[in-house]
């Protein structure tokens, strides 16, 4: 398989499991494949990989709270037990892992591993980690789809200041995107969602109108109605062709997900976020999306990691 590249762990099956309730394959755990070689992969018949992205580097660099390298696992541990009727083949291609500090190298490596699946014309699921996983999941896409567009739900911009050639954080992927866009002439294509005023420096704000993101706040969401909610993520795809789709799941209130590193008490909830991700899905532009900043050791009783693996079967049996 991929053993060449040093952060490179394969598929655990043992991860998947879930109730053998029924005589037909129901479930997740009993749809997911594991590819033992690459060739596998290279097929003209599409299918949606799901890879993990194992790493709270970027969290720590951040002075965030660490766990959330151990995300990725838990969130397939609660999708598997979810119904599953999707027709498409579904493959756990694995995971990269940070190791220590070497961060820089895992981003590579990730975006090495979803460029050779979109060469394939797969769809891919990313399991994060933290909000660093961005700048490698960008990274890997872009080299294929012209009129790229990111939208992120989040209560942050992560639009901190970053040189080049300096270490990044999981605040500053989409600062690292505007970059590369600038150095290749392309736009930068940015979309956020659930920004909370409190958790954002009046900088970063001026940061994000410099680079004309576009940007609601969690305040807004919650005041403004559906209709007038989707008019403005019309407004954004319009002259987009593709989407690369991030959920980071500190955009939803504590009370849905104490388990990633900065809570939101006055964050918003499943309900206003699933309509809003279902549109964007049935759009038709979205060609990978990830979750990112499950941290599974300060999570309660699992509610982030079951609300993630939820939201993602929802998206999956949208498309």
């Amino acid at each position: 398989m991929f053993e060449h590249l040093s952060n490179y762990q394969r598929a655990n099956p043992s991860i998947w499991q879930g109730r053998k309730d029924t005589v037909n394959a129901e479930r997740f755990f009993q749809k997911i494949i594991f590819p033992v070689q690459q060739t596998e992969l290279i097929t003209k018949e599409k299918k949606t990989v799901f890879l993990g992205f194992a790493s709270d580097a970027g969290v720590r660099r951040n002075m965030g709270r660490p766990g959330a390298k151990l995300g990725p696992d838990q969130i397939k541990t609660q999708l598997a037990k979810l119904p599953c009727s999707i027709d498409k083949q579904l493959f756990d291609l694995g995971t990269i892992f940070c190791n220590e500090d070497e961060l820089e190298t895992a981003q590579a490596q990730f975006a090495n591993l979803i460029s050779f699946c979109h060469q394939q014309g797969h769809q891919t699921v990313a399991l994060g980690g933290g909000h660093e996983i961005a700048w490698a999941h960008y990274q890997g896409l872009a080299p294929h789809y012209s009129k790229l567009g990111i939208i992120n739900f989040d209560a942050h911009f992560d639009l901190r200041p970053h040189q080049k050639n300096q270490p990044g954080t999981s605040g500053t992927p989409f600062s690292q995107i505007a970059a590369y866009c600038k150095e290749n002439n392309q736009p930068f294509n940015y979309c956020c969602l659930g920004i909370q005023k409190m958790g954002n420096t009046s900088s970063l704000f001026e940061r994000a109108n410099e680079l004309n993101v576009n940007y609601l706040t969690a305040e807004e969401l919650y005041t403004n109605s559906l209709a007038w909610h989707l008019a403005f993520l019309d407004d954004f795809m319009l002259n987009l062709d593709h989407i690369y789709l991030t959920l980071c799941l500190d955009v939803l209130a504590e009370s849905f997900a104490p388990g990633v590193s900065a809570p939101q008490p006055l964050g918003l909830t499943p309900w206003q976020i699933l309509p809003l991700l279902k549109y964007i899905i049935q759009s038709g532009k979205v060609v990978s999306f990830d979750v990112a900043e499950l941290s599974p050791p300060l999570d309660q009783e699992q509610k982030t990691a079951r609300l993630a693996a939820l939201i993602i079967a929802e998206l999956l049996h949208t498309i």
